[in-house]
């Protein structure tokens, strides 16, 4: 169909080019890579023909405009998606095309059959059957998150101004960076955007809408030893590995990413580094509520401080900063923006999955800045690693609810 001829085409060529992101960076974006990739897309929108294309060197968000159609006041909707992909080998992407998938079969995808997409192992495989599938080849992430909400907000935008007849108020775009590492949406501009509510198209499998999202808080641990001789070492040696082991241990050992689900939250070790001199352990902590995400914090500022009580110079410091906060403290006020999506996905025959999000989005910050924004699906399953794949079909219905939506709000 006219409507998605260039969807798969532009995904494919949107996942080849690497827009990682770099958490240890401090530029703005966190890599030159993703500046690039947003000025070829921006090319790309001037010549679809959008208006007010601009890129701010301020927060690397590329905006544009889809002027209103109709001759009555409606509320301006806003798109949006990140370009950056998570922190898994992200060079040399070489997507596969699986076509009409037979929903039972294994899809081997490398050469050599280490690493193969089972349905026995993800059984999200069986809802494909029939399907054009894309996945890695093993070697790499595909980069779905979210090079499918991009590939599909750019399809309906260039789909709405080939197609006058098809109604809508004013809609406005954004694509920002570093989404991954949870610092792109720090420096949105919900002023300059000029939208009234707004989508992330960022989300999963088809008929995701999700308006809840955790709460989280980084935790860094920092840990100073005293190296000395061994065979001479008694009273005197700190010992900053112990301790780092120490200090994992003493949290609570079951709430953990691997054994929790639903609401239930946990820390997450993501990186222990040390020597007997010094040590450093990163985590994150989520939490759905508020009190909850403070009351992890407690845990690990008390488990510091009681380690450090046995020592005279306090070998363990650690530090604390809030990432983001659960969006449905705005939301709830603003159901509007959901209902609006709910009706869109019914008219369309799609079920929606109104689950939590174990995680977050951009929306999480940009409604605490007076956006309201859920996310909606894009079609993305295994995400962040070499089993990445997603469905030509959903990212084609993602265009869909994005079209029905801006028809709604015209009426």
């Amino acid at each position: 169909m006219e409507k998605y001829e260039k969807l798969l085409p532009r995904f494919l060529d949107y996942v080849k080019v690497n827009t990682r992101s770099d958490d240890n960076s401090k530029t703005i974006p966190s890599t030159k890579r993703q500046i690039n990739f947003l000025n070829t897309l921006k090319t790309e929108l001037e010549e679809i023909g959008l208006e007010e294309v601009k890129l701010n060197t301020k927060n690397y968000y590329l905006t544009a405009k889809i002027s209103s159609n109709i001759d009555k006041d409606v509320p301006t909707i806003g798109f949006i998606s990140h370009i950056d992909t998570a922190d898994f080998n992200s060079e040399n992407v070489n997507p596969q095309v699986v076509e009409n998938y037979d929903g039972k079969s294994a899809i081997t995808l490398d050469k050599s059959g280490e690493y193969v997409l089972d349905p026995k192992e993800f059984e999200s495989l069986t809802k494909y059957k029939g399907q054009t599938l894309i996945t890695t080849d093993g070697s790499t992430l595909l980069g779905a998150d979210d090079k499918s909400g991009v590939s599909e907000i750019v399809t309906f935008a260039e789909y709405l101004l080939q197609h006058p007849e098809l109604k809508h108020g004013d809609i406005k775009i954004a694509f920002g960076p570093d989404e991954e590492i949870g610092t792109g949406a720090n420096l949105f501009d919900v002023s300059d955007f000029g939208a009234d509510f707004a989508y992330t198209v960022d989300g999963g499998p088809l008929g995701e809408l999700e308006y809840e999202t955790f709460n989280a808080a980084s935790l860094k641990v920092d840990i100073q030893g005293k190296n000395v001789h061994p065979g001479s070492a008694k009273n005197i040696m700190i010992n900053a590995i112990s301790l780092g082991i120490e200090f994992q241990n003493q949290l609570p050992q079951s709430e953990v990413p691997e054994l929790t689900d639903g609401k239930e939250g946990f820390f997450h070790l993501l990186n222990f580094e040390g020597t007997v001199d010094s040590a450093h352990l990163d985590y994150i902590i989520r939490d759905f509520t508020r009190d909850g995400l403070n009351k992890r914090k407690d845990i690990a500022q008390k488990i510091a401080d009681e380690i450090n009580s046995r020592f005279e110079n306090n070998p363990i410091a650690i530090i604390m900063n809030d990432d983001y906060y659960n969006m449905y403290e705005v939301i709830k006020d603003n159901m509007e923006v959901v209902h609006l999506a709910q009706t869109a996905m019914k008219n369309l025959n799609i079920n929606t999955i109104e689950d939590p999000i174990r995680g977050g989005t951009d929306g999480s910050k940009i409604s605490f800045m007076g956006l309201p924004t859920p996310n909606l699906f894009a079609g993305g399953e295994n995400m962040h690693g070499r089993f990445e794949y997603v469905s030509l079909q959903t990212m084609e219905q993602a265009v869909d609810v994005l079209l029905e939506i801006s028809e709604l709000n015209a009426k």
